[in-house]
């Protein structure tokens, strides 16, 4: 069983380190095209198969509550990067899926998005990238009530 002190200071730790990185991010996020938040759900999106996914499975993806990610995947199809239909398989659900537009600005704004993101992370070894990436995996896995 882990040291509960050196497990505190260990969380303590990463979230530190998450606030500082996340605020750095958002200061240096590319301006103008989509916010921060708009280009996750094309990020998103992005990764999903046929690049569509139900929003229901994409809101535990984001940070953002159901009603929140809802409003913003309007603003998105309203600037057509992304077209919303019914889910074929649950009439209740909403399917969205990335535009061509959307797939463009997606590109574009990553393409700066992840040069900033590699300059940031150069202060690590590859050694170091692939343990914190596995580390922080492991994190996120773990069952909940475990």
């Amino acid at each position: 069983m882990t040291d509960r002190t050196t497990a505190v200071d260990a969380w303590e730790s990463l979230y530190r380190a998450q606030v500082t990185v996340f605020r750095q991010l958002r200061a240096e996020f590319p301006a103008g095209e989509v916010t921060l938040t708009e280009y996750d759900v094309l990020f998103n999106l992005y990764r999903q198969p046929e690049r569509r996914a139900r929003i229901r499975d994409l809101t535990p993806q984001l940070l953002l509550s159901q009603p929140s990610v809802s409003r913003l995947i309007e603003r998105l199809a309203s600037r057509g990067l992304v077209d919303r239909s019914g889910d074929p398989s649950d009439a209740r659900g909403t399917m969205v899926a990335l535009t061509d537009a959307g797939t463009e600005v997606f590109r574009r704004v990553g393409a700066q998005h992840s040069a900033w993101i590699a300059e940031r992370m150069s202060v690590l070894e590859p050694g170091e990238l692939q343990q914190l990436t596995e580390l922080t995996t492991k994190l996120r896995m773990r069952p909940r009530h475990a």
